[in-house]
Parts: structure tokens; C-alpha cells; sequence
């Protein structure tokens, strides 16, 4: 299936699909893809918001989409990595049969196929601000990445694959 279909198909079955990714075979360089377009949705949905707040501020706009960029395309996936791995130590901790690869993916994919809902906060940042909306977006965002990489944990954790 192609990248935007499984993403919908995530939002109806998430175990369903990461068991579909996790079948195909140990695929780093698939799982740093997921991973780096991920990090590049969340600097693009940043966009609307940097802006905001260097027009509110009279601030200049190239510092902050310079910081922004080197935060989400070289930090964060350092993070998110050891995030994963921590989470496979912790999942070997109690017993479960999953690899690292599989952590990392159910995490990398939860990441991806949550991006249109953090894309969504970063237009409500920007063009709104501050309050009930934003939270709200952001607080459905969090349910949604939540939803999705623990159902796809629970599959790599198994080591069941489709």
C-alpha cells in the first residue's frame, strides 16, 4: 500500500498495519524514512506559529526557523531513538519477545500517521493562538499518537506479524 493509504488505514486498525510493516522484515532504512519524514512534518507544522510569534514579537524569523530545523531534523530523531530503545529494554524487562527494530517502528510509525493532526495544532498555533482550540487539537493529537504506538507496540512486543 502506498504511504498515505496506510496512514488513513492506521486511523481504522493501527495493530493491523504496523503488523503488516513489521512482516515485510527488518527494513532500517524504512523506519529512518518514516522517522525523518515525521520529523520534517512536525518542523513544517512549526512553520505557522514561528511566524506568528516573530510578527508578534518583531523578532527576526530566520533564527527561529534555523533553531526549529536543527531541533526536529537532527535532535529529535536522536531522541526518538533512544526512546525506542529504552521502551524495547523496558518491554524485555517484563518478558515480552519483540526486537528493537520492532519498537523503533511502532514508534517511528505512531509518529507518522499522527503528522495530519500535528499539522492541524501547527495552523491552529499559528492563525489562532493560545486556548481552548489549540489545546484541544493538541490534546486529540496526543490520544491519537498514544492510540496508535501502543496498539503497535503490543504487536512487535508479540512478535506477532500479519
Amino acid at each position: 500500500m502506498t504511504l498515505t493509504r496506510e496512514i488513513v488505514a492506521t486511523w481504522r486498525g493501527p495493530g493491523a498495519v504496523v503488523s503488516r510493516l513489521y512482516a515485510q522484515g527488518v527494513r532500517e532504512d524504512r523506519a529512518l524514512m518514516m522517522l525523518m519524514a515525521a520529523c520534517a512534518l512536525f518542523f513544517v507544522a512549526q512553520l505557522p506559529e514561528l511566524a506568528r510569534k516573530a510578527h508578534l514579537d518583531g523578532a527576526e524569523l530566520n533564527p527561529r526557523l534555523g533553531g526549529a530545523l536543527l531541533a526536529w531534523l537532527v535532535i529529535a530523531p536522536l531522541g526518538f531513538y533512544l526512546i525506542a530503545f529504552v521502551v524495547h529494554l523496558l518491554a524485555r524487562l517484563f518478558g515480552a519477545r519483540g526486537t528493537a527494530y520492532g519498537a523503533r517502528l511502532a514508534l517511528f510509525w505512531a509518529l507518522l500517521a499522527s503528522s495530519p493532526l500535528v499539522l492541524l495544532n501547527g495552523l491552529v498555533a499559528g492563525f489562532i493562538g493560545a486556548g481552548p482550540a489549540l489545546t484541544l487539537v493538541g490534546m486529540a493529537w496526543f490520544a491519537a499518537f498514544l492510540w496508535f504506538w501502543l496498539s503497535g507496540q503490543v504487536v512487535v512486543t508479540r512478535g506477532v506479524a500479519a
